[in-house]
């Protein structure tokens, strides 16, 4: 077959060669060693926590070496398309600190663009215009039905199943039989033609797995579907390529497609990047490990953690530990460098199953709070909430004083800094009494009531407090202990530990039936900051309010 005649008749309209492409698109010009790596999803809206593991990787590699970092994305599958997908992953990595050198946005370096594949058509097409002219690819014309009927046949002789050797009948088609088809207007796809063999082996390095032998890739695989776009694996295969990458870092369960991948580019006369397979993010459930799953764990997703309220670094930060063993105790002999100094090693990736703690993760978080000023938690504070959280949001905005007033109060205590909080969504739930209007505390609030203290015991201390809150007094705990002694209270505490026959409780207390009824909660932040917080008015609400439910 006159293989040239086969190209033109296929595409007509595609005038440029592969070899025009290679000085469209030259080899970058950056230093030895440099690491070209990139980030390819698809926009359809969902970022799992392994993606951003990968990019926060891929970012890391290409940076530390002075690479380039690319974003691609790859919308062949329009209908998976979600709007305004590309600016979610953009946003959302940027979110994490992890920006991009060149991509699908303002302001981007063009030169190794289009960076969306929908569009690069042309230049797919070109690539496969000259795999049919090098004898390597060919109309396939074959239906659903007919393929079935293949797979059927292959099942029944117990081999492989696919389109292969034998069993690829439109690789014997002479030019006229395909003219005619695609004159008579049959639907067709182009697939590779492969020059492998079931009894060839391969040998793949991997830089954490070391080395791996696999089968040649012996399938027909399809390269352009019906409606000219590429399939997923040609697509990778030529936009590598030519936007020069070296390096691709995909979680291992693409291990498997290294002998398609490495065949193709082999076969269209390119150098292969090289590989770096990482292991994917795992959970513990019951007693085994397991990968994160889209449909079973929420924490997959990347938008969990923003709507949580962890803060970006508590994320990455976390995610460096995964990724390196080393890191924490680098962090700890380096308090006062940032994560990117830190240099990560492809020699200690984990081999096996990364397994993501959220224990642990909430244990970092904890300590990056605990470092944040209150400045730059109220900022913090302010954006999440305005996103997520509406009542803490216009609290802060009515409240903008003892808004800060109250993160003092669960950031430090006395001289010590306090480590309670672990991501903005906790506010609500450790500290509601703070934020919530006081219909919604009313309606939410259950009160930690100790079985020490009885119906009337409550009544009265309330009661006898509601007369004078004293809330502007210059030691608020001196007149406390004073109400405490006429009521019969012990002022000291050493004291009634002594002789508690003698009294009806401490000051501590009086003081505590006092919390009870202000916040609904037996332990808080000191209680006199508290309702200097809320005001006299919202306490002696809160009072009422006790003393009504009792």
């Amino acid at each position: 077959m006159d293989n040239n005649k086969l190209a033109e008749l296929i595409f007509p309209n595609i005038k440029g060669t592969a070899a025009e492409l290679e000085d469209q698109f030259p080899k970058r010009n950056l230093p030895d060693g440099a690491y070209v790596t990139r980030f390819a999803p698809s926009p359809t809206g969902y970022m799992h926590i392994g993606g951003l593991y990968a990019a926060m990787i891929s970012r890391k590699l290409a940076e530390q070496t002075k690479g380039i970092f690319y974003l691609r994305i790859e919308d062949t599958d329009r209908k998976r398309e979600v709007e305004g997908g590309v600016n979610e992953i953009i946003q959302s990595l940027a979110g994490y600190g992890i920006a991009f050198d060149e991509g699908p946005f303002s302001g981007s370096e063009k030169k190794y663009g289009p960076y969306k594949q929908s569009e690069r058509k042309e230049i797919y097409q070109a690539c496969v215009k000259e795999l049919i002219r090098k004898g390597f690819a060919y109309p396939c014309f074959c239906t659903s039905e007919e393929l079935d009927q293949i797979r059927a046949e292959q099942e029944g002789k117990k081999v492989d199943t696919g389109y292969y050797g034998e069993y690829a009948s439109c690789r014997s088609l002479t030019y006229k039989e395909i003219e005619d088809k695609i004159k008579a207007g049959i639907p067709y796809v182009i697939r590779l033609k492969s020059p492998g063999s079931s009894k060839n082996r391969i040998m793949y390095s991997d830089p954490i797995r070391k080395n791996i032998e696999m089968p040649e890739n012996i399938m027909d695989l399809v390269l352009l579907k019906s409606d000219g776009m590429p399939t997923y694996h040609f697509a990778h295969v030529v936009d590598d390529h030519f936007m020069r990458t070296n390096l691709v870092v995909r979680g291992d369960e693409w291990m498997a497609s290294y002998p398609v991948h490495k065949q193709m580019f082999d076969i269209c006369g390119f150098e292969a990047p090289a590989y770096l397979h990482i292991s994917p993010i795992m959970k513990m459930d019951g007693t085994a490990k397991r990968k994160l799953s889209k449909r079973k764990d929420p924490e997959a997703a990347v938008s969990y953690y923003l709507e949580q309220g962890f803060p970006a670094e508590s994320v990455k930060e976390y995610l460096l530990t995964i990724a390196n063993s080393n890191y924490e105790e680098w962090h700890a002999k380096n308090p006062d460098l940032n994560e990117g100094e830190f240099h990560l090693s492809i020699k200690k990736l984990p081999s096996s199953g990364a397994l993501f703690d959220m224990a642990k993760l909430t244990d970092v978080s904890r300590e990056i709070i605990a470092a944040f000023s209150v400045e730059d938690c109220a900022q913090r504070i302010r954006v999440w909430a305005g996103k997520y959280e509406p009542d803490l949001y216009q609290f802060i905005e009515d409240h903008r004083e003892q808004f800060h007033q109250t993160i003092q109060l669960w950031k430090v205590s006395g001289k010590k800094i306090r480590k309670d909080v672990a991501k903005w969504s906790e506010l609500m739930t450790m500290f509601d009494y703070l934020y919530l209007p006081q219909e919604k505390f009313e309606k939410k609030v259950s009160y930690e009531i100790e079985e020490k203290f009885g119906k009337e015991q409550l009544k009265e201390a309330v009661t006898a407090y509601k007369q004078d809150l004293f809330l502007n007094a210059e030691n608020w705990f001196d007149q406390m202990k004073e109400l405490g002694e006429t009521m019969g209270y012990c002022p000291n505490v050493k004291e009634y530990k002594k002789n508690p026959q003698d009294y009806k409780g401490s000051i501590a207390d009086l003081c505590s039936m006092i919390r009870i009824a202000v916040t609904g909660h037996k332990n808080s932040p000191d209680l006199h900051t508290i309702m200097s917080v809320l005001g006299e008015e919202i306490v002696q609400k809160r009072l009422e309010s006790f003393l009504t439910q009792l």
